[in-house]
């Protein structure tokens, strides 16, 4: 284990990898203690429909996913970006589903320690209406304006950054 911790967030083309859904967001953020100190991002062509209600949510399309790497490029540059690290997301579950369907792909196993904002919210802060990344985000202080991609990876990832480091 390194001392680094890598939050990170996924858009896919819908809900489960066990239908053919694939990732086509991937971002994440790199913290040494409480600083920011890389980021990976990338959209990504699996090749793939994109689901109505996926694309309604993140507002992806597949022509903006024309001319993007391929998902071989992009999971192997990232499998390499997280190394050993403790990952994060908010509903890590969802998540990692769809990254061990991506890295399998690949001959990759992913043995990375992983705690999910989603969970330690609900056990941390009871008195919230909902669990929402942008609720506990905004409940911990984090400012949502017109600069954030909302259910955009990079975005969503800093975001799950500001929470994971409000929830230590």
């Amino acid at each position: 284990m390194t001392d680094s911790v890598i939050v990170f967030d996924t858009e896919t083309t819908g809900l489960s990898p066990r239908y053919g859904h694939r990732i086509i967001e991937i971002g994440a953020v790199k913290l040494s203690g409480e600083t920011i100190v890389d980021e990976f991002h990338s959209l990504i062509d699996a090749g793939v429909v994109i689901s109505p209600q996926a694309q309604a949510v993140h507002g992806i399309s597949r022509a903006m996913l024309r001319g993007q790497p391929r998902p071989e490029e992009v999971f192997f540059d990232f499998h390499n970006f997280i190394g050993q690290s403790l990952l994060v997301a908010h509903n890590a579950p969802f998540d990692l589903r769809f990254l061990r369907a991506e890295f399998g792909l690949l001959g990759f196993g992913l043995a990375n320690q992983v705690e999910c904002t989603l969970k330690l919210s609900r056990k941390y802060l009871s008195d919230l209406s909902n669990y929402r990344l942008e609720t506990v985000y905004r409940h911990l202080g984090g400012v949502v304006d017109d600069s954030v991609q909302r259910h955009r990876a990079l975005d969503d990832a800093r975001m799950a950054a500001f929470v994971w480091l409000g929830l230590q």
